[in-house]
């Protein structure tokens, strides 16, 4: 059950039981930015069911926590996931936790339904004039545990307009790597523009160590 893995389309089973993905974000409940010295960012308010995620493989309402990205040093790489051996540039993870029936966040790690994480990958062409937001508060994010308030964000603007997934039961790809988590990796790619990725690359996991290729290999 660890992630990240490649995926191979001709080795994908249709499961005709799975339902389309159903999200309900509410762009009020965004909180903050932050450079969390592994990668960038945004924090939601969880402590109700106000941005949940629901449908697809899933039993019951899963609350969005954060999303954050994992990139490359260049263009060619970045991504967690390799589609048809294929690496992207980048990753988006949404990340939300089974409040149907943990109670919290950490209660929900140890549990193999615990999570469910939505993965994008991010693909260099045209500038994206929704992650813009995002590129701007990066700026003054550049150290460690630098935050900045990110407030009425809706999620649903950075997604792909078809929420096609291939769905898997994997882990967490940074420490603690729990086996908590029902993946759901979107099969469309959103894009980016070349020098939007540029300006994830200033950020820095401590000082002059630039923050690049914080992506786990396949497993």
């Amino acid at each position: 059950r660890q992630s990240p893995i490649e995926i191979k389309n001709q080795d994908a089973k249709c499961d005709s039981n799975l339902k389309p993905l159903n999200l309900s974000y509410d762009p009020a409940s965004s909180k903050c930015i932050c450079n969390t010295g592994s990668s960038v960012q945004v924090d939601f308010d969880d402590c109700s069911d106000r941005s949940v995620l629901t449908g697809g493989p899933l039993c019951g309402k899963y609350r969005l926590r954060q999303f954050h990205f994992h990139w490359g040093a260049c263009d060619t790489h970045g991504s967690e996931h390799i589609i048809d051996g294929k690496s992207f540039a980048a990753e988006l993870h949404l990340v939300h936790w089974n409040a149907e029936k943990y109670s919290n966040f950490a209660e929900a790690l140890k549990a193999p339904d615990g999570l469910a994480v939505i993965g994008v990958m991010l693909k260099v062409c045209e500038s994206n004039p929704a992650l813009q937001k995002i590129i701007c508060s990066l700026e003054c994010l550049k150290s460690k545990d630098a935050k900045s308030d990110f407030k009425d964000f809706s999620p649903c603007s950075i997604l792909p307009p078809c929420l096609q997934y291939w769905t898997y039961q994997g882990s967490l790809t940074t420490p603690p790597l729990c086996e908590c988590v029902i993946w759901l990796v979107l099969k469309d790619p959103i894009s980016i523009g070349k020098d939007q990725i540029a300006k994830f690359r200033t950020l820095e996991f401590g000082p002059n160590d630039p923050m690049q290729n914080n992506y786990r290999p396949p497993q």
